[in-house]
């Protein structure tokens, strides 16, 4: 029994001194892999905060196990393509507060139907592709940016989900209206589609052209038999001014023989 007895413990010694360096390891590698001048920590799974990091980029070597991505304060200005591709179990990406001005097409690839929330509000975007947002699940916050309201944005917040209250906090900075700069794009989507803008305009370019086409044949025409009633005119009184023509004699004498 003592042989036993001092079996087991050893065996339990072993097993909490193997577990205990499986810990360390697993500890280890996760702060390796920890982007520089971030702060990793497993709370439900990996959070990566590099806020106020004084960060130019968004990093390249984020783990793929990733389930909250803080970013915000600091000084991006572009989303490339494809960046978080592999981060398949990412669920919250603040990006706000940034000086964030290019969306590329494909930025959120991989991510798009499984990000929960979406953070680009203080930023500096104007516009985006409208590809962009493309399968985004994503609860997004996109206000205090300077958009320009046009047909693309229009077609972007139908794209995405929870559009309505996403538009409801978009505001105007510039338009293709005038009278739409400075107010949220969800009246102006509702005074006016800004997709079928440039048919109208269109339309109304070749009814601009048609009615001056037509006002100068009218003109023409009308300068045209003006000119000739003149010219008529003064024919006429030409002729009215000219001397009668004085009878010959023997027209004389042949009127007084008929008499």
């Amino acid at each position: 029994m003592h042989l036993v007895d001092l079996w087991l413990t050893r065996s339990l010694s072993m097993c909490l001194l193997l577990q205990s360096f499986v810990l360390m390891i697993l500890c280890f590698h996760s702060a390796s892999m920890c982007p520089k001048g971030c702060l990793c920590s497993h709370t439900g799974g990996l959070n990566i905060s590099c806020s106020n990091a004084n960060l130019k980029e968004i990093p390249r070597d984020l783990p793929p196990e990733t389930v909250l991505l803080y970013l915000d304060s600091n000084q991006i200005t572009s989303i490339p393509n494809e960046i978080f591709k592999d981060l398949h179990q990412l669920r919250v990406l603040n990006l706000s507060k940034n000086g964030i001005e290019f969306i590329d097409e494909h930025a959120f690839k991989g991510v798009a139907e499984t990000l929960q929330t979406l953070d680009l509000s203080d930023n500096r975007i104007k516009s985006v592709h409208k590809n962009a947002f493309n399968n985004l699940k994503a609860r997004a916050r996109i206000a205090n940016n300077p958009w320009h309201c046009d047909c693309t944005l229009q077609q972007v917040l139908r794209s995405m989900a929870s559009n309505h209250e996403t538009a409801n906090n978009v505001i105007c900075k510039t338009s293709v209206l005038d009278e739409h700069a400075g107010r949220p794009f969800l009246n102006a989507a509702n005074d006016a589609d800004l997709c079928n803008l440039p048919k109208k305009t269109t339309d109304y370019a070749m009814l601009v052209t048609m009615f001056g086409w037509f006002t100068m044949v009218i003109s023409y025409v009308v300068y045209y038999v003006r000119q000739n009633q003149e010219d008529a005119r003064r024919h006429l009184e030409y002729l009215k001014s000219l001397p009668s023509r004085q009878k010959k004699p023997d027209e004389a004498d042949d009127i007084s023989t008929v008499v």
